[in-house]
């Protein structure tokens, strides 16, 4: 399986780099490939790190102001002309995506994905891990969208909340997209 990961670039501490390596070298060790922003920085090198470190392959997506950014050693690399471009060809590479702590990249990542998944777009399973609570707040509005009839679908339907990397991985295995 391709799992696509939204999260940050930022050099980050222990409570949120130790949880994306043990889901880095979970994914690896199952033989599945990252696809990822492409970034050989931050949080963004210790997934690629730990998926590669496990066995696993690494399909990257960089942007052409990042491209100096690009992890070398990657099975693949493409380098997009603009943040939608990237956004695209991650959702397209991906037979699943995960949502990581991370800004407000990640969070046009995220709601690109759960757009696509309310209209009906696609049927990729999607996770949201949510490391030592970091979208405990955001979890709570996507609720509260919910019970208030913003969503056309129940919440269930368009993403899983997870709070450990084993919980995340067990239901992208789960939910394999038929599409």
């Amino acid at each position: 399986m391709r799992i696509c990961v939204f999260l940050s670039a930022a050099d980050l501490d222990d409570r949120y780099t130790r949880p994306a390596r043990e889901f880095a070298k979970l994914i690896g060790k199952a033989g599945h490939t990252l696809v990822w922003g492409g970034s050989n920085v931050g949080l963004m090198k210790v997934v690629a790190d730990g998926v590669q470190e496990a066995g696993g392959k690494l399909i990257g997506v960089s942007v052409d102001f990042l491209a100096n950014k690009a992890r070398p050693g990657a099975d693949e690399m493409v380098v997009a002309a603009d943040l939608a471009e990237r956004k695209r060809l991650l959702l397209e590479k991906a037979d699943a995506v995960v949502i990581m702590v991370g800004g407000t990249g990640t969070l046009d990542e995220a709601t690109e994905i759960l757009e696509l998944k309310k209209h009906g777009r696609t049927d990729k399973p999607v996770v949201l891990l949510n490391t030592a609570g970091f979208y405990d707040g955001l979890e709570e509005q996507f609720r509260r969208m919910e019970a208030e009839g913003f969503l056309p679908r129940p919440l269930s339907e368009l993403m899983h909340f997870a709070a450990e990397p084993a919980d995340a991985l067990a239901h992208l295995e789960a939910n394999r997209s038929t599409g």
